[in-house]
C-alpha cells in the first residue's frame, strides 16, 4: 500500500464514524474529494451545501451545484450577503476571518436545523503555510477539515481526485474576488463586478490562469510567466477593453500569476497580532 492509499484509507476511517455530514462544497478539487469520499463512506447521509456569494462568480456557483448533482449527492443551495457586513467591506487582513466566520456560523445553523452531525470543509495541509485567518474561524466553529486530519497535500488531493475520476481533478484554483483588492480598499459591488468582468474577458482570450488586481484606476494583470508575451501580443485590444470596464491604466505583473500576491505586503507577526485581537 502506497502513501496515497494509506491516507485515503485513513480519510475513509475518519468519515465512517461521522454519521450524517454536511459538506461546504465550492466545486474545487479539495471539496470535491471530500464530497465524493463522504458519499462513498456514508451514502445518502451526505448533503452538499453550495453557497452563492457576492464575492464569487455565479458561474462557479452554478457549476458547483451541477457537479454535486452529477455525483448523485443531495444539494442545498443557500446564499450569503458578504457586502452587507462592515467587517468584510473594510477589506483588512482580518476581513478574511470575518468572511469565514460568517460562512461557518451560517453552515452550523443549517446543520443544526437539518440534523447533520458535522460540517466538513476542504482545507488541506498546504493551507497551514499561507495567510489563512479562516483557519481560526474554522476552529472556533468546530468545522472538520478531514483532508487536513488525514494529512493531505495539494498534489495528493489532485492525484486522488484523478483516481476517483472527478472532472475537476486539474481545475485551476479559484478564490474570493476580494483577493484582487489591496488591503484597505473598501469593497462594493461596482468594483467587484469591474474586476470580475476583466478576468472573464481575459479568460475568454485563453488565459485560464489569470488575476486582475485592482489598484484604484490601475489594473495589474497576472498571467503565467510563459503567457506574458502572448498577453503583450494583444496589448492594444486588452488595454481598450479594460479601459471600457472603468480602468484608466493597464499593467502586467512581471512576476506572473501567483495566488495570494496581495498577502506579500503583510508581515507574519502583523496579521497574527490582528487576529489575536478576536480570540
Amino acid at each position: 500500500m502506497n502513501n496515497l492509499q494509506e491516507k485515503n484509507k485513513h480519510l475513509g476511517n475518519i468519515l465512517k464514524g461521522m454519521g450524517r455530514v454536511m459538506v461546504a462544497f465550492s466545486g474545487g478539487v479539495d471539496s470535491a474529494v471530500v464530497l465524493k469520499r463522504a458519499q462513498e463512506e456514508l451514502g445518502d447521509n451526505v448533503l452538499a451545501v453550495v453557497v452563492n456569494s457576492e464575492l464569487f462568480r455565479d458561474s462557479e456557483f452554478e457549476a458547483s451545484v451541477q457537479l454535486a448533482e452529477n455525483l448523485g449527492v443531495r444539494v442545498h443551495q443557500t446564499e450569503m450577503k458578504e457586502l452587507e457586513n462592515p467587517d468584510i467591506i473594510a477589506n483588512n487582513p482580518e476581513s478574511w476571518y470575518f468572511s469565514k466566520k460568517l460562512l461557518y456560523t451560517h453552515l452550523n445553523k443549517l446543520a443544526e436545523e437539518m440534523g447533520y452531525s458535522y460540517v466538513l470543509d476542504g482545507m488541506i495541509m498546504d493551507d497551514e503555510a499561507d495567510f489563512r485567518p479562516g483557519l481560526k474561524a474554522r476552529t472556533e466553529e468546530g468545522i472538520r477539515s478531514v483532508l487536513q486530519e488525514a494529512d493531505f497535500y495539494k498534489t495528493e488531493v489532485r492525484a486522488l481526485a484523478k483516481e476517483l475520476k472527478l472532472p475537476v481533478w486539474d481545475k485551476v484554483a479559484s478564490c474570493s474576488l476580494a483577493s484582487r483588492f489591496p488591503y484597505g480598499t473598501k469593497l462594493n459591488k461596482q468594483i467587484v463586478q469591474q474586476v470580475d468582468q476583466a478576468e472573464l474577458y481575459l479568460k475568454g482570450l485563453g488565459f485560464e490562469e489569470v488575476r486582475v488586481r485592482y489598484h484604484d484606476n490601475v489594473a495589474r494583470i497576472e498571467v503565467a510567466g510563459d503567457k506574458i508575451l502572448e498577453l503583450l501580443d494583444e496589448k492594444e485590444e486588452i488595454q481598450n477593453k479594460l479601459v471600457s470596464f472603468g480602468f484608466d491604466y493597464v499593467s502586467v505583473d512581471l512576476l506572473g500569476y501567483r495566488t495570494g500576491s496581495m498577502n506579500e505586503v503583510i508581515e507574519q507577526d502583523q496579521w497574527e497580532t490582528k487576529l489575536s485581537a478576536h480570540a
